[in-house]
C-alpha cells in the first residue's frame, strides 16, 4: 500500500504559481483543500469528484490556463501528495491545438521534475466526445472564462442546462422502454421455443435443436443488454452535461463576485 503525504494549501499554491510562466490562471477547482488568501480568480469546488461518494479521492486542485504564447486553453490537475499531474483534454475540447498541448507537456516536464504526467481524452464509453460537442455548440469554455458580457453567457448556459434536462428525460424513456418490453418479449420467446422448437425436436432431434435454442436466447439477451447499456450511457451523458452547466454557472457567479 502506498502512503501519500498530506496535501497542504502551500503545495497547491506553489504548483499554481509554477504554472504562471506558461500561462495565466483563469479559474481554479479545488477538492478538499482551501487556499488562503483566496486567489483573485474564480474558485469553485471540483464537482466531478465531489459527486463520487463511493470513492476516496486525494485532495487536489485543477487550474484552467490560458497559454501566453497562443491564448489557447488547458486544464491541469495537481495531486501534490502523489506527485502526479493530470491533463484533461475533454474539458478544453476545441480550445487548444496539438502544438499548444505539446508545449504544455514540455513545460510541465521541465517545471515539475519527478512528477508523473498523465493525459486523458474523451471516453467513448461515457460518451464524452458527444457531451463536449453538445456543450461547445451552446457555450464555449472561452466565453465562460473570458467573455465580459456575463448576462449573455448566462443565457447560453441556461440553454445548455435545458438540453441536459431533455437528455435526462430521453434516458428515462430508453430505460423504461427496456423495462416495458423485456417481460412480454421474453414471454413470447418462451412460447416460441416451446411451440416451434418443440415441434421440430422430433424431426431434428435434441442435438440439432440445441444450437438454435441457445442462439435465440443469447440473441435476445444481447439485445436487452445493449439497450440497457445505452440507457445507462444516456443517463451518464445527461449527468455530464448537467455538471458542465453547473460548473459554468459557478464560474460566472465567482466572476460576478470578483467584479464587485
Amino acid at each position: 500500500m502506498v502512503v501519500a503525504a498530506a496535501t497542504t494549501p502551500q503545495d497547491v499554491q506553489r504548483a499554481i504559481d509554477t504554472l504562471q510562466p506558461f500561462g495565466a490562471t483563469l479559474s481554479i477547482k479545488l477538492y478538499r483543500v482551501h487556499l488562503e488568501p483566496a486567489p483573485a480568480v474564480p474558485v469553485i469546488p471540483c464537482l466531478d469528484h465531489e459527486a463520487m461518494l463511493h470513492q476516496r479521492v486525494l485532495p487536489h486542485a485543477a487550474a484552467y490556463l490560458q497559454e501566453r504564447a497562443s491564448g489557447e486553453l488547458h486544464e491541469v490537475t495537481f495531486y501534490p501528495a502523489l506527485k502526479r499531474i493530470h491533463i484533461d483534454t475533454t474539458s478544453t475540447w476545441g480550445e487548444c491545438s496539438p502544438e499548444s498541448h505539446r508545449r504544455l507537456l514540455d513545460f510541465l516536464t521541465t517545471a515539475f521534475p519527478g512528477h508523473h504526467i498523465a493525459v486523458s481524452g474523451p471516453s467513448w464509453w461515457r460518451g464524452e466526445r458527444r457531451v463536449a460537442d453538445v456543450c461547445r455548440a451552446q457555450v464555449s469554455l472561452r466565453k465562460v472564462l473570458l467573455n465580459d458580457n456575463i448576462d449573455a453567457v448566462q443565457a447560453d448556459i441556461e440553454r445548455l442546462q435545458v438540453i441536459g434536462s431533455l437528455m435526462e428525460k430521453q434516458s428515462r424513456v430508453a430505460s423504461w422502454g427496456v423495462r416495458t418490453v423485456t417481460g412480454p418479449i421474453l414471454t413470447a420467446a418462451a412460447v416460441g421455443l416451446f411451440l416451434l422448437f418443440g415441434g421440430l425436436t422430433s424431426i431434428l432431434g435434441e442435438t440439432g435443436m440445441t444450437a438454435p435454442r441457445y442462439t435465440l436466447v443469447g440473441g435476445l439477451g444481447a439485445a436487452f443488454l445493449y439497450y440497457g447499456l445505452k440507457a445507462v450511457q444516456l443517463t451518464e451523458m445527461a449527468t455530464q452535461v448537467w455538471k458542465r452547466g453547473a460548473e459554468y454557472t459557478l464560474i460566472l457567479a465567482e466572476r460576478r463576485r470578483l467584479k464587485r
